[in-house]
């Protein structure tokens, strides 16, 4: 986990919406690029699902969640 990753999460679970890359890399102040990569990377691991098929769209899941509460750990996952 990174920073970026947690401000990803926290950004969408403030949100509560689904959002793409680009909007969250602007609202966070990372590159574009390197937020779209991480949002893979968190897909993968199941803290953000994809919610479009064709469009990268991701929201926060109940598992983000509980890892934004504190609630699971880095190295659990």
């Amino acid at each position: 986990m990174t920073k970026a990753d947690d401000a990803i999460l926290e950004l969408l679970r403030e949100a509560g919406i689904a959002a793409n890359p680009a909007t969250i890399a602007f609202n966070i102040d990372y590159d574009n690029r390197y937020v779209s990569q991480r949002c893979r990377v968190l897909a993968e691991h199941g803290l953000v699902e994809r919610v479009h098929e064709t469009k990268a769209m991701y929201r926060v899941t109940e598992l983000g969640e509980e890892y934004l509460k504190g609630e699971i750990s880095a190295e659990v996952l």
